[in-house]
């Protein structure tokens, strides 16, 4: 399906180059604690406060720090970061232009995803223009002390580095494996430098903020969860496309405007986030309920489950980096298990300890891919325990 988006979004709305505008009026303090006010919390999908990550790089000592734009869209469902880097990609560079002011940083990178190589032109002359214009390099807008340029820099294709600290390694020209913490980026990330990194989206509703206002940002979506949130929606509905919701809207809400009302489940959060069953389509997608960096993927009646996790699990196979045993292994015996069970031969006895192996990566896991990775397979076997026991022997087996 193509990637666009029903309706205006707000984007549209907010002029680039104001925010920045905007930005070097106030001091750096200020910003970052506009930025604070507003609640706002990565939309890449882990939820870290926005504001606490930059005062964190803010106050860091070091005379050359990064903001890295995570354009390493590689979650299966999601694409929305791909239709902000195509209509809206000069509020992304207003983002990570406030962002380099607001921390102290010189130099900002774009990590864009491989498949998205079609993009890289049309970012280059953006960002050639906007060095025309005095908006990148030395003295920003006449800002004096205020030097700041953004380079474009190709992602290989990894799943695995849309962790922050794995997108890092790739970036110095390692093998993308994710690194231990502490420490973390924001005091040695790229390099060993300070480093800020930021989803597409967070840092396009960044300018936003700037622009709107702090208050205006909280004054929608819940108390724990502010703001406005971008959704990529695919499956089995009849308007599929990038929506623009407000944080704390509910499935049965969000079903109802899309063309899935018949839904018997949503995978919400790609491939790594919970497959919630239609008796819960009362529940809220927000970062206290069932966060979601904006996959939202519509399982009709007619689908297997037992089969979506099947393909679920064959991409965690494909994309662990293997560096640790928990998600290495793991991940493929979850795939053993869901094969046996299609064949009929898998105990009761035997899918209780395929769950305990899915609660223990969980736990073991070194990073968010194996913490993950079982979740959507949990959540079917909790949810639609008759699609995977009612299978031949398997039936016979539970029954024992």
């Amino acid at each position: 399906m193509s990637a666009t988006h029903v309706g205006p979004l707000t984007f549209a709305l907010v002029e680039p180059v104001k925010p920045i505008k905007a930005a070097l009026a106030l001091d750096r303090a200020s910003v970052i604690a506009a930025i604070s006010a507003s609640g706002i919390k990565g939309r890449g999908g882990a939820g870290f406060p926005t504001g606490v990550k930059w005062n964190l790089a803010a106050a860091a000592k070091d005379d050359h720090k990064f903001v890295v734009c995570n354009a390493d869209e590689g979650e299966p469902g999601t694409f929305k970061d791909r239709v902000i880097l195509t209509e809206y990609a000069d509020l992304v560079i207003d983002g990570m232009t406030i962002g380099g002011y607001a921390i102290g940083a010189t130099t900002g990178i774009i990590y864009l995803r491989g498949e998205y190589t079609y993009l890289r032109r049309q970012l280059e002359a953006i960002l050639a223009k906007r060095r025309e214009d005095g908006l990148l390099g030395k003295d920003i807008l006449g800002k004096k002390g205020f030097d700041f340029d953004i380079v474009i820099r190709m992602g290989s294709g990894a799943y695995i580095c849309g962790e922050e600290t794995a997108l890092i390694e790739s970036l110095e020209g390692y093998r993308g494996e994710p690194r231990n913490r502490p420490p973390y980026p924001v005091d040695t990330g790229f390099q060993g430098h300070a480093t800020v990194v930021n989803n597409v989206e967070t840092l396009a509703w960044i300018a936003c903020i700037v622009s709107k206002g702090a208050d205006w940002f909280k004054g929608v979506g819940t108390a724990k969860s502010t703001g406005l949130k971008l959704f990529s929606v695919s499956g089995d509905c009849t308007r599929p496309g990038v929506y623009e919701f407000p944080m704390g809207i509910t499935v049965t809400e969000l079903l109802k405007e899309v063309g899935g009302e018949n839904a018997k489940a949503v995978q919400i959060g790609g491939a790594s986030g919970h497959c919630v069953p239609a008796s819960e389509f009362g529940r809220t997608i927000a970062y206290e309920d069932i966060p979601t960096g904006g996959s939202i993927i519509v399982f009709g009646p007619g689908r297997d489950m037992l089969h979506v996790a099947k393909c679920f699990t064959e991409f965690f196979v494909e994309e662990s980096c293997g560096q640790c045993t928990p998600c290495r292994s793991g991940n493929l015996t979850l795939l053993e298990g869901i094969e046996s069970l299609q064949r009929g031969q898998c105990s009761m006895k035997y899918l209780q300890e395929l769950c305990s192996l899915g609660e223990t990566m969980q736990l073991a896991s070194k990073c968010g891919l194996g913490q993950s990775s079982a979740v959507a397979f949990l959540s079917i076997v909790k949810h639609f325990p008759d699609e995977l026991m009612g299978r031949g022997e398997t039936k016979l087996a539970g029954r024992a």
